[in-house]
């Protein structure tokens, strides 16, 4: 096997093992609210937590251009002990929502190291094919970001006992860096220090738009994976009782998230292909699409429910590796890794917004509704990234092929 796909194997699986941190406390958010007795505003902010500790982290690693002057390897190793061990302090001595909320804040933060400068050490080992590599990674954190939903519905382990095997997962994946990631011969060339730098994404046109059109793109995805699992589960009790197939919501959540990870591939292939542009235009209106369509199978037959799931998250995280892909390819060389980083604190920042706005819609209109308000975000992604298709610009992403 040729060295840059054992690279994409051994970085993938380590982005998969550390970002099962993140929505570890979403997995076992009905245990938290039985136990500390917890209102719709403290359980989203249970998942809000980790995206401002995030934005928080990405934001100054962005002023400082850490992920540019420091090695990637080291920050991505860093970023993955410290959330495991914010993580696993949260399972062990927690007891209530003020020290949960500042726990899985640091978890964020942590995340920040752990999720761009891995992008950045893949686009070393790839310059054909690097939408296809990057969306592997991105397919990778998928279902990272779902395992802890697997070990919730196929365990009766207590909540603390999950976020524990999370922890361990993550630290493994800081062991699997350590040993076995190394940068490719493509690197960037060498960065100083240069704060000005963190903005430059929003001067020019073609970064300036792909990243509007990943802001789209973020609008809809962290809030439909917050609460598809909450959705699955009042659906079936709507229903009176039930399953997916078999398979109790928990396991249902993993599948819709995981299924993701096929999507990442799919879109990485047909990127490289077709191009960027294309993608990730076809994507968001079919993910929109979705986000419309779920509503009314809300307390139907579950077959159906699911179905409409499985399918928005397949084309939810599609495009994702794609914009950070055209960023590598739009960016000064030097400052890739900060453009990334730039980027992904500007779309998890929207993330806060469209996941807080979920719970008040649903109590307002229901379920049935809810998730209507996220098709606005992909709407506005097609239009940002049409119009950076019909740039000369455009001509540099995917080898020509817009």
């Amino acid at each position: 096997m040729p060295a840059r796909w054992r690279q994409l194997a051994v970085l993938s699986l380590a982005e998969l093992l550390a970002l099962s941190l993140w929505f570890s406390a979403s997995a076992v958010l009905p245990a938290l609210r039985r136990e500390w007795a917890l209102g719709d505003a403290g359980a989203a902010g249970l998942t809000i937590a980790v995206q401002l500790g995030f934005i928080a982290g990405t934001l100054g690693a962005a002023l400082a251009n850490l992920p540019d002057v420091w090695p990637a390897r080291r920050v991505m190793i860093a970023g993955a002990v410290v959330g495991s061990l914010a993580n696993a302090w949260l399972a062990v001595a927690a007891d209530g929502l003020v020290a949960a909320l500042a726990l899985r804040f640091l978890t964020g933060i942590a995340m920040a190291g752990a999720y761009p400068p891995a992008m950045k050490i893949m686009a070393t080992w790839f310059r054909e094919g690097r939408g296809l590599a990057i969306g592997i990674l991105i397919g990778a954190l998928t279902v990272g970001s779902a395992t802890p939903h697997l070990v919730r519905g196929m365990t009766d382990l207590p909540w603390r006992q999950t976020l524990l095997v999370a922890s361990a997962l993550a630290l493994l994946g800081a062991a699997i860096v350590a040993l076995f990631v190394r940068e490719g011969p493509h690197a960037f060339p060498p960065a100083r220090f240069d704060v000005r730098m963190a903005a430059a994404i929003f001067r020019e046109r073609g970064p300036r738009l792909a990243c509007f059109g990943y802001l789209g793109h973020m609008w809809e995805l962290y809030a439909m994976w917050a609460w598809i699992g909450v959705f699955l589960a009042e659906s079936l009790r709507l229903r009176g009782g039930g399953d997916y197939l078999g398979v109790n919501p928990s396991g249902a959540t993993f599948a819709v998230i995981a299924i993701g990870a096929l999507g990442c591939w799919v879109g990485g292939l047909v990127s490289d292909r077709w191009g960027r542009t294309t993608l990730t235009m076809l994507a968001m209106a079919l993910s929109g699409a979705c986000a419309l369509a779920i509503g009314p199978t809300f307390g139907g037959p579950p077959a159906l429910t699911l179905l409409v799931a499985v399918a928005w998250g397949v084309t939810v995280v599609a495009d994702s590796a794609q914009f950070s892909t055209a960023v590598t390819e739009l960016s000064p060389p030097a400052y890739v890794g900060t453009a990334l980083t730039t980027q992904t604190c500007a779309g998890f920042a929207l993330t806060t917004l469209s996941i807080w706005l979920v719970p008040p819609i649903a109590a307002r209109v229901g379920w049935r509704w809810a998730f209507a308000a996220l098709a606005v975000g992909p709407a506005l992604g097609v239009l940002a990234m049409g119009r950076l298709r019909l740039l000369p610009e455009a001509r540099r992403l995917a080898g020509g092929r817009r």
